[in-house]
């Protein structure tokens, strides 16, 4: 259990409750829609978790190489930064992981593309290499898109777009543009978790040239543009409830706002860029509330 330990604070678990979001909503779209597969629920989910934990095990190997982590971060701490994982270790969970994740992104394809055109099959595996190698090319390698704010793009389009339209997809095998509204939105706010992040940690990346858009932006933009995310996330959810109305219960997701209005104020008022620690789960843990309650007014 001791040497588990590090691998665990290394796998980031407060960070999950996010990454289950985009698999909660494309279900719960799917549901809506009288489709529903356990089985596909079970391995878009696990799918996702996976990415998720592969994609913290290369950012503690990367920012590590780089030189990103250092005495003078703020955030929890890295595992191979600090010795209880060797970087030769990190480098074979991170293969491990891509190993599990390949293995779990097959079969949740193998059963949602079942008798679809081969066309289907190849892009849904396509998009799944893709998620890896975006998971690793974060911050690793010679040019890894981290350090010049191309993140939040990436977090956007697998943990918002992607992530959700896929799983309703692969539940339903067909698609509706409407869907990209609350796809978008938790988008949106998984941008705003990687942001924070980024908030938190300016003056060390700033220090290690970890170009990331906050960085870019400036300290005081970026609070700005967190405030847009959540604005925008906000306002999505109301848009596609009032262009696909059944009842009132499908405003339930209102309930998460109050969640958002308090991390948009966190933001504007830290003094510390510790305060943002706790901030990243209240986030992530408000994107889930907003996507069950999304999708349990949608079956109401």
């Amino acid at each position: 259990m001791q040497k588990l330990k590090p691998w665990i604070e290394a796998a980031r678990l407060k960070t999950l409750p996010l990454a289950v979001s985009s698999p909660l909503m494309g279900s719960f779209l799917a549901w809506s829609e009288g489709y529903f597969q356990w089985i596909i629920f079970i391995l878009a989910t696990l799918t996702t978790l996976l990415l998720q934990v592969l994609s913290n095990f290369a950012n503690d190997y990367g920012d590590f190489s780089s030189g990103a982590d250092n005495k003078e971060r703020i955030g929890p701490r890295r595992m191979v930064q600090s010795g209880l994982i060797t970087a030769s270790q990190m480098k074979t969970g991170i293969i491990l992981t891509i190993i599990l994740a390949l293995i779990s992104g097959i079969a949740l394809i193998a059963v949602g593309a079942q008798g679809k055109d081969i066309t289907i099959i190849v892009l849904f595996l396509v998009l799944g290499i893709a998620a890896i190698i975006a998971a690793i090319k974060y911050t690793v390698g010679k040019n890894p898109y981290g350090y010049r704010g191309l993140g939040d793009i990436s977090v956007f389009l697998f943990f918002g777009l992607i992530g959700v339209l896929g799983t309703h997809f692969l539940h339903t095998g067909s698609f509706n543009p409407w869907h990209a509204l609350p796809a978008a939105a938790v988008g949106l706010l998984s941008a705003g978790v990687l942001n924070l992040n980024n908030l938190r940690d300016y003056e060390s990346d700033k220090k290690a040239n970890k170009r990331t858009l906050v960085v870019w932006l400036g300290n005081q933009r970026a609070k700005y543009y967190h405030l847009i995310l959540i604005v925008a996330s906000a306002v999505l959810g109301p848009l596609y409830v009032i262009f696909n109305y059944h009842s009132a219960y499908q405003f339930l997701f209102i309930l998460a706002f109050p969640l958002f209005i308090k991390n948009a104020w966190a933001v504007f008022r830290y003094s510390d860029p510790v305060e943002l620690y706790p901030e990243l789960k209240r986030l992530a843990f408000a994107t889930l509330v907003f996507s069950v309650t999304f999708g349990i007014g949608m079956l109401i």
